[in-house]
């Protein structure tokens, strides 16, 4: 709810507009998340809230893990039983978030740990944005910048992430800039996106330049080619302005080639971009994937570098919490579910 609908409920529950502003300030910008803690709420208030059944977070924490270099993972659910996750970064300069769009993932990407257990349906906004809350909670320090690279494809819930977008920055003050969104490709997502003239960041999952490669580890490649998905990219740019990112998964002997470098290179030369490489996180999913050796990913980083990409390589961390996306909701549930075939792709014509 935004500010003025709290302020609209407290009107309705007797009380004056100012009240609801103050739940707001209490919920929004200091992350306070039960009544006991809202000292200037007169009880009258909080009461007929109680029985009116409003909370101010919809979210149960179900698990919390803490790594051994700071990273805080919150394993969630809403009540139903479908548990998802968020992070807590903290890094010297600022602290980062990462939140979930939905309850698992339809995607079917071969790779993925969060893929591997299904769908089960989208998160609300509300539910978006108190993960966050949840989080800041945690941390002395303000969330400044949120990624959107959890479990799920956020363009699939599109409504409810701009919403949460939009209660992020109205509401918690976060700016526009500090927001990533990180999707596997839905061109359609991509060009609606850059219609909100919102400077978003984003981030596409790519993971190999070549359409047979990128075929095996993402089914979404075969509605949108390499190809197509790049120049909705370079459109988005032209529209918004933004440098976009190009997210890149190094697999053993799969995408870590010196010829898919090569490739990738000549694929953005000339996009403002940056390419970042993340190490496979191992997940047994039944393909044999592996991590790359040391040496072939600083050979695939040094010969992009060559060609001029803005080449960085992700700094991994929380590996003892099963912090990459999808590891601790499965560890929970205890499965890692195997998909049939992906026949067809929940994703919009």
């Amino acid at each position: 709810m935004t500010s003025s609908e709290l302020k609209e409920l407290a009107v309705g529950m007797g009380e004056k507009p100012f009240r609801g502003a103050q739940l707001a300030d209490w919920i929004y910008r200091k992350a306070v998340l039960n009544y006991e803690e809202m000292t200037n709420l007169p009880a009258a208030f909080i009461a007929r809230l109680q029985e009116a059944g409003i909370t101010p977070t919809p979210l149960r924490v179900v698990d919390h893990r803490r790594s051994t270099d700071d990273v805080d993972k919150l394993l969630m659910d809403a009540g139903d039983g479908n548990v998802f996750e968020s992070v807590l970064l903290p890094y010297e300069d600022r602290v980062s978030c990462c939140l979930s769009s939905q309850v698992g993932c339809p995607m079917g990407c071969t790779f993925c740990a969060t893929g591997l257990g299904g769908f089960t349906r989208n998160l609300s906004a509300g539910e978006i944005v108190g993960q966050y809350l949840a989080l800041q909670s945690l941390s002395p320090r303000r969330v400044s910048h949120v990624v959107f690279m959890g479990m799920g494809e956020p363009l699939l819930n599109y409504d409810n992430l701009l919403a949460a977008i939009r209660l992020l920055h109205e509401e918690v003050k976060l700016s526009l800039r500090h927001i990533t969104v990180s999707t596997v490709g839905l061109v359609t997502g991509i060009e609606r996106l850059a219609k909100e003239e919102m400077p978003i960041h984003l981030a596409l999952s790519l993971h190999s330049p070549l359409d047979d490669v990128r075929d095996r580890l993402m089914p979404v490649n075969q509605k949108w080619p390499v190809q197509v998905v790049v120049q909705a990219m370079r459109d988005y740019h032209a529209i918004t302005g933004r440098k976009v990112t190009f997210e890149y998964l190094l697999i053993h002997e799969v995408n870590d080639t010196p010829e898919q470098a090569d490739a990738l290179a000549d694929l953005v030369k000339g996009l403002p971009c940056v390419v970042n490489l993340i190490p496979f996180n191992y997940v047994d999913t039944e393909h044999g994937f592996a991590r790359p050796h040391r040496e072939r990913v600083r050979q695939f980083k040094g010969r992009l570098a060559g060609r001029g990409v803005n080449v960085t390589e992700r700094v991994e961390r929380g590996h003892d919490i099963a912090a990459a996306c999808g590891q601790l909701a499965g560890q929970h549930q205890g499965k890692f579910a195997r998909r049939g075939g992906v026949t067809s792709l929940p994703v919009s014509s």
